[in-house]
């Protein structure tokens, strides 16, 4: 195989990446605090020789995930909360501590807010937010001080990912910031919304069709040059 059916290649797999994250993008379309992600493609040159031309292929391997706000929608939970602006909940779960911007909260049975998984919310100091029973109705403040009966019970804290270049998407909703995550004021919390998935369908409906059409645009020049060697090799053995 020569060099322009490599390069030719290493493209086409990049755009079979990139429409697997634009379909993750779709079906997650309608879930509250997603956010969508989007392929980040480079190029690689390596110098062949003095008297040759150099090769250049395209990877498509680095995930960038969309930071910006989703629409947040109203729904009179008492435990449903949105963050305007920056920030993410911190959550406990079976692997450790991730982030997530979905606030679909609930007490559980030993009044520990959890999540719709059941993994504990954590305060600003990293501790279970507990919520005591018989309270009453229970109302939250945007910096996340939880109060019942005019009296202060406890804390949601938001935080921010000290390096965002190494928070990690693991499955749905949450990340893990391997760079390490700090407490943050920058966000404001809103009880009784939540916020939606960041995704345009239509944006990445029109984008999934350009890389379809990229991808046939390709399969066609590596269905041609395949052809095109075959024609020099049976020449060269009709000789």
């Amino acid at each position: 195989m020569d060099n322009a059916s490599y390069t030719a290649l290493t493209r086409q797999s990049g755009l079979m990446h990139e429409m697997q994250v634009l379909a993750n993008n779709i079906a997650n379309a309608s879930t509250d605090g997603f956010r969508a992600e989007k392929v980040m493609f480079a190029e690689h040159v390596k110098a062949l020789g003095p008297d040759a031309d150099s090769l250049s292929m395209a990877t498509a391997t680095v995930r960038d995930t969309v930071m910006s706000q989703g629409s947040l929608g109203q729904t009179g939970g008492a435990f449903d909360l949105a963050i305007e602006g920056e920030g993410f909940f911190l959550i406990e779960t079976a692997a450790g501590q991730r982030l997530t911007r979905a606030g679909a909260f609930r007490p559980n049975e030993n009044g520990d807010l959890v999540t719709a998984d059941g993994n504990r919310v954590l305060d600003a100091g990293g501790a279970p937010v507990f919520v005591p029973q018989g309270v009453g109705r229970v109302g939250i403040a945007p910096d996340g001080t939880m109060s019942a009966g005019g009296q202060p019970i406890g804390q949601i804290g938001l935080f921010l990912p000290t390096d965002p270049t190494q928070m990690v998407r693991e499955s749905g909703v949450l990340f893990d910031a391997r760079g390490g995550f700090e407490p943050t004021l920058d966000g404001r919390m809103m009880q009784g919304f939540l916020e939606a998935s960041n995704v345009d369908p239509i944006l990445q409906v029109s984008r999934m069709i350009e890389v379809q059409r990229a991808y046939e645009l390709g399969q066609s020049f590596i269905d041609k040059e395949d052809e095109r060697i075959r024609s020099v090799i049976e020449a060269i053995r009709s000789r």
